[in-house]
């Protein structure tokens, strides 16, 4: 129970620090882990082996396919390739149905795209949409900002998903699978709440100051979809292929399943993919994206080595001890890691932190809890995406970037999107439980 506590204490400040005192997650995440070392009265050496171990491990995993998947969401946003799948699935949904249109292209394109820069970047067609079809804004915009927030926490190779994954050594392929499954009644009920009650909203906006840039030329829909796609279908192919029923036996195509469907290469092909959607741009100009596509990839790359030095020495301490008294929860477990998510996501705002924390923290009770299977870890890794989710206010980056873009009011955005990521939530955790009681 002592060193149950003693969590709980760095916990809250870490959270404290992060929102009174900005203190970046990073050198958060590794004072808290230097502190519980000290407070487990874990022995010097111990704690910065385990902090060196626990950070080179995870990167060792994990560092590359972050790395990738941001340049291929740089250059989906920067070559246009974004807005072409919009419109392409406004054009084929139509546009009455323009709000499933702009959550299924949230959908999609967050895979590889960070939530808040594929809202940017959609923000002035969603305004476009809503003046043309007679839609009301704020529908649009939860319908977007729900759909890039289902993948955004549940579906590899975002961060998050992938930083837990690699925490809590959950095999990636089942994470994808599950996750795109768990995804979907996720965005549906949030597409229920926004076109229900979202509609009786009304946001003043002006579309006088919308710019389009001609100087590069869009790619088409099959090279935009491409680097998103492709990955996915490799790395579920290889979780076939590893089946124990071997679908594919031993023959060179396992083989060839099991090398293109490791995240590394998988996400490699979708960069080398990415590169053929450019069409107009210099030479000097897609180096610049490139640039900063791993910029970004850095501080999350940061980030998540951080957590796993903090998961490394949580799991030098007796914390495991303390869990096996959950035990007797049976198939409700998966309630723990989501409850301490949700926590950490309301009081910081960070769904990428609180996610990476609550691996960190999880990775020690997944035996007592019975998770610690092929499928209960990926289960876990989902649970602590649905508690991400619950929920985005005003701390959170992400909200200021639905209401601001979107020119909704404080108290409108609470009202719209602040309501629906709980609807999110909740939802995510229930199919994650009635999953873990069917498959763990």
């Amino acid at each position: 129970m002592g060193i149950f506590l003693w969590l709980l204490l760095v916990v809250a400040l870490l959270v404290w620090g992060t929102v009174r005192w900005n203190l970046h997650p990073f050198l958060g995440l590794l004072l808290s882990a230097i502190i519980i070392g000290f407070l487990a009265s874990l022995p010097v050496s111990d704690i910065i082996s385990a902090i060196g171990s626990g950070f080179g491990s995870t990167l060792g995993s994990i560092g590359i396919v972050i790395a990738a998947g941001s340049i291929i969401g740089e250059y989906l946003d920067r070559s246009g390739g974004a807005k072409v799948l919009a419109n392409k699935i406004l054009d084929t949904v139509g546009e009455k149905n323009a709000p499933l249109s702009m959550s299924l292209t949230g959908y999609i394109v967050s895979i590889p795209v960070f939530c808040d820069s594929g809202f940017i970047v959609l923000s002035a067609l969603n305004k476009a949409i809503s003046k043309r079809a007679k839609i009301p804004l704020a529908v649009l915009a939860v319908a977007l900002a729900s759909g890039l927030y289902a993948t955004h926490v549940f579906v590899p190779p975002t961060p998050g998903p992938l930083a837990a994954a690699a925490t809590l050594g959950a095999d990636i392929g089942w994470v994808l699978i599950l996750g795109l499954l768990v995804s979907i009644p996720v965005m549906a009920a949030a597409l229920m709440w926004a076109v229900i009650r979202c509609k009786n909203f009304t946001i003043d906006f002006d579309t006088s100051s919308e710019k389009t840039s001609t100087a590069i030329q869009p790619p088409s829909f099959t090279f935009a979809i491409a680097p998103i796609l492709t990955p996915i279908l490799l790395i579920a192919l290889k979780s076939v292929a590893e089946l124990p029923s071997a679908p594919f036996g031993e023959s060179f195509l396992f083989d060839l399943f099991v090398f293109s469907g490791n995240p590394i290469i998988a996400l490699l092909v979708g960069v080398g993919l990415s590169f053929l959607m450019v069409r107009g741009s210099k030479d000097t100009e897609q180096h610049s994206w490139l640039e900063e596509g791993l910029k970004k990839a850095g501080i999350i790359i940061l980030i998540t080595g951080a957590g796993g030095a903090f998961g490394s020495v949580l799991r030098e301490t007796e914390l495991s001890t303390f869990a096996s008294q959950f035990t007797d929860m049976g198939g409700f477990g998966i309630l723990i890691p989501f409850l301490i998510a949700a926590f950490l996501k309301t009081a910081q705002g960070s769904s990428t932190v609180s996610i990476i924390t609550t691996a960190a923290i999880a990775a020690p009770l997944l035996a007592p809890l019975g998770l610690d299977s092929a499928i209960g870890k990926a289960l876990v890794v989902l649970a602590i995406g649905a508690g991400s989710l619950t929920v985005s206010h005003v701390n959170d980056s992400y909200f200021w970037v639905v209401a601001k873009f979107s020119e909704m009011d404080t108290s409108t955005a609470l009202r719209t999107h602040t309501i629906a990521t709980a609807i999110m939530g909740i939802t995510g955790y229930l199919t994650v439980q009635v999953l873990a009681w069917i498959l763990v």
